[in-house]
């Protein structure tokens, strides 16, 4: 088997920068909240992403030669049968959003060579622009699935250069904010008004309650993703160090960021002017929010309004490209970390004969083809079936919707039987008493639950009911094809 080069803290913190801030994240909180967002992501950050990180932290260490990740984690803790199934849930879940994300990587890209989003007026061979997407998405799964088999080495680079892409788009966004606020007096364009600017949105259907927790939900979800480093712990340099370190320090520069970026964006834009109206949307509020940061930059400094207006639309090409990297950055470490928990971390009488097998760079490569192929079909059905793809791709999101979650359940109701083995070495322990066991297990569990149900809610409350049935009924579904995997398995072994 060919050497591969070992990740180490500044790797491991990249790739983790890489797969969860987004910067799109600061924009979309803005957008919807204002300043207020600044308060629910610093909250969502200490009673979610510091003490999940800490736990997923005890885990990798304790289990660093697990190949397996939150498969083995889980399957150390609660049981084979009960990781497996919030294991696939998982799997499921990352399935969909690359389904989705294949799509979506090309808007970015549009705005990058055509300064606005026009993927909806592409034409190929007789194709229209859905259908263009939808081979470009094919085509980008298949072409990173290849690369992404070579070994994780090529991963890391990828979601290395994918992080240090963004992390130049945070400097660049830091540095011309900075340079507005002090040409223009420490002048900002969304003034504070009072202490309620920072708990009060700007957006109407934001101001209400049920507004305001449709929000906590989204400002938790914002840091989702760090236990997918768990299956490349047996890739580290000293995991036991390497991974704690890491997840810490990425912890505390991740909601810094998410902070400052927020507050940074009341220096160019004024909320009423800006945002208030149909010009901005989910999908486009970072292009609109950055092309007016280049255009306020261009005022700023006393050019003509044509200048001012180009350099605003640099400011979108540019911002395209950076966001389309890291797209990049987060399909390499994705298309292989939560499929390698699967398959590898699962005994290897569940598969096919080979499924589990791994290539010379130590890569699960059939079962990355066969995942590759599975979301290609399914973007191929979505892209090509008219109507009906549609309404079942919507239905598939809302499905996946939940299960995003569950997972993260199962993981912190496990950690407690984790740390209740008396068997296991402890390089790293941050929760050592019972009490802050106990404590840490019930708060994380109640923010989950209230963020679950509150997602199920939510589009109860306004009439849409077939919506919340297709999020309740995903999680049975994929459970039960979980159970089914499971019993062909134990018969299997049984008969064997």
């Amino acid at each position: 088997m060919a050497k591969t080069k070992k990740i180490n803290v500044q790797g491991l913190v990249l790739m983790i920068f890489g797969s969860i801030f987004g910067f799109a994240n600061t924009t979309i909180a803005f957008y919807l909240m204002g300043y207020a967002s600044i308060i629910w992501y610093i909250l969502a950050a200490v009673f979610f992403f510091l003490p999940t990180s800490l736990m997923f932290a005890e885990f990798g260490s304790s289990l660093k030669e697990s190949r397996g990740g939150i498969y083995s984690w889980l399957e150390a803790s609660i049981g084979e049968k009960a990781a497996f199934i919030g294991t696939f849930m998982w799997l499921a879940s990352w399935i969909v959003w690359m389904v989705s994300t294949a799509a979506k990587v090309w808007v970015p890209f549009s705005t990058f060579l055509q300064g606005s989003d026009q993927t909806a007026t592409w034409h190929l061979l007789g194709m229209n622009g859905t259908q263009v997407v939808g081979v470009l998405g094919i085509a980008w799964m298949l072409a990173l699935t290849f690369l992404s088999s070579r070994g994780v080495d090529k991963i890391q680079k990828f979601a290395s250069f994918s992080g240090m892409a963004v992390a130049f788009l945070f400097a660049a966004f830091l540095v011309i904010s900075v340079a507005i606020w002090v040409k223009t007096g420490f002048h900002l364009a969304e003034p504070l008004r009072s202490a309620t600017t920072f708990v009060k949105s700007p957006m109407s259907s934001y101001q209400t309650p049920i507004g305001m927790l449709s929000f906590v939900v989204f400002s938790i979800f914002a840091y989702a993703g760090m236990e997918a480093m768990g299956g490349v712990t047996d890739s580290m340099d000293r995991p036991e160090k390497t991974f704690p370190k890491g997840l810490m320090i990425a912890t505390i520069f991740i909601t810094l960021i998410y902070a400052i970026s927020i507050f940074m964006w009341g220096i160019s834009t004024n909320w009423q002017q800006i945002l208030s109206g149909d010009r901005a949307n989910m999908g486009n509020i970072t292009y609109v929010l950055m092309q007016n940061l280049g255009y306020q930059f261009g005022h700023a400094f006393g050019t003509t309004t044509s200048v001012a207006t180009l350099i605003g639309t640099t400011f979108a090409r540019i911002t395209g490209l950076i966001m389309f990297i890291s797209y990049l950055g987060a399909f390499a470490v994705l298309i292989y970390s939560p499929l390698k928990s699967f398959v590898l971390g699962t005994p290897k009488a569940l598969w096919p004969k080979g499924v589990a097998a791994v290539n010379k760079h130590g890569m699960p490569e059939k079962a990355m083809w066969s995942q590759a192929l599975l979301v290609c079909l399914l973007i191929a059905v979505i892209s090509f079936g008219g109507k009906a793809a549609g309404d079942f791709y919507n239905v598939l999101t809302l499905m996946a919707n939940v299960s995003t979650s569950l997972p993260y359940l199962f993981l912190v109701t496990a950690f407690p039987y984790f740390k209740a083995r008396k068997d296991l070495q402890r390089p790293y322990e941050f929760f050592k008493s019972p009490i802050a066991i106990k404590a840490v297990t019930i708060v994380v569990d109640l923010v989950l639950v209230f963020g679950i149900a509150f997602t199920i809610i939510q589009p109860m409350l306004e009439g849409q009911y077939l919506d919340a049935f297709w999020m309740v009924i995903g999680p049975i579904i994929f459970t039960i094809m979980a159970l089914a995997l499971y019993h062909r398995y134990q018969h299997k072994i049984t008969k064997g």
